[in-house]
């Protein structure tokens, strides 16, 4: 019943996935939960309530031709029932402008028993039904997040096999109901460790995940990764961009199949103008890589934008500018032309933070 489901459906989440992973565009996180929008939000000093929430997300989708430059947005779940200010649903907007719209359908991170602080994710009840009501929404892609953590015998078998299971199963519920999944195993930068480790880190889950993907018998062209880029611990030793990517492309084509469409890389915390260099140095690396590379970046493409509006009306327009210059530098980006410097000072702040949470 389900593969039968799933081949149902098959044609258009081949098309959804390969559209949204189009070179040159990229995909808005801004699926930030109630708790952690308004963490953002208490950065600016604005008040979390449903109305400066709408306010926020309405400045980044009507900000003149920014959209031009994505294909997709991740919604939480109020966020996808909103409207603008003038009353047309978030979901029109996107699709006039020919942006996918998607929604994180994960309930967070809760404590794996048995072992070291690490976490497996929780969301299953009711998945399928949720599933199919988003879609009903207009949603036609999903997101999931799984966190692993490296320490010293961290990540654990256990935690390695409990979310590659959880991505897959996920995974499969949303195929069912003609939602594309992004797989997000991540791989959190906590850590004094090297990159060397944060890399065998990261192909042992990614070999992990996919193997999983395949026993659940999984549509692979019909899905997306949104991994970690292979980085040094927030503690460990800085490396250059073209460092980042040699071990983080040398790393994917160990593991991700040719199959999926497209890997669009979580910022993790790390500064905008990072963000967009390491995914830059990448695109120019000169290996095969049969995926596009791209960003589903939600601090790196938010931050100055949030700084620059400061909850202030009078603010909002060159706001709007500063999240259209992001959008801009992360499309160039995924074509291996950023040349740097679209940046200002706010764009070099870290965003890293410690055990980050959604």
């Amino acid at each position: 019943m389900q593969n039968h489901q799933i081949f149902m459906c098959a044609d258009e989440l081949i098309k959804t996935a390969k559209y949204i992973a189009t070179p040159g565009k990229g995909i808005l996180a801004a699926d930030e939960s109630t708790g952690t929008i308004g963490k953002r939000l208490s950065s600016i000093n604005v008040e979390n309530n449903e109305f400066n929430r709408q306010t926020l997300r309405e400045l980044l989708l009507t900000a003149p031709n920014a959209l031009n430059y994505l294909s997709g947005v991740i919604f939480f779940e109020e966020t996808l029932y909103q409207k603008t200010a003038d009353n047309k649903p978030f979901v029109d907007v996107l699709k006039e402008n020919n942006v996918v719209p998607g929604i994180k359908v994960d309930k967070g991170t809760v404590d794996l028993a048995g072992t070291n602080d690490e976490t497996t994710t929780q969301g299953f009840d009711s998945l399928g039904l949720r599933c199919q009501q988003y879609y009903k929404a207009g949603a036609r892609f999903a997101k999931w997040r799984a966190v692993l953590k490296i320490g010293p015998t961290e990540p654990s078998l256990l935690a390695i096999k409990q979310n590659a299971d959880g991505l897959a199963r996920y995974a499969s519920i949303c195929q069912q109901f003609g939602l594309v999944p992004i797989v997000e195993p991540e791989v959190l930068t906590d850590g004094s460790h090297d990159i060397k480790k944060c890399a065998y880190v990261t192909e042992t889950v990614l070999a992990a995940v996919y193997k999983s993907l395949n026993e659940h018998h999984v549509l692979l062209e019909g899905t997306l990764l949104k991994p970690n880029m292979v980085t040094p611990g927030s503690k460990g030793p800085k490396v250059a961009p073209e460092v980042i990517a040699k071990y983080t492309v040398a790393a994917l084509r160990r593991t991700v199949p040719a199959a999926v469409p497209g890997i669009v890389f979580l910022s993790g915390g790390q500064s905008e103008e990072e963000a967009t260099l390491n995914l830059n140095a990448m695109n120019k690396l000169e290996v095969l890589k049969p995926w596009t590379l791209s960003f589903s970046f939600g601090r790196a493409l938010q931050q100055s934008t949030l700084k620059t509006w400061g909850g202030k009306k009078e603010n909002v327009g060159k706001a709007q500018e500063a999240f259209l210059v992001r959008c801009k530098a992360n499309s160039v980006a995924t074509l291996g032309k950023y040349t740097g410097g679209g940046a200002g000072g706010l764009a070099s702040e870290s965003l890293y933070v410690e055990g980050y949470k959604y």
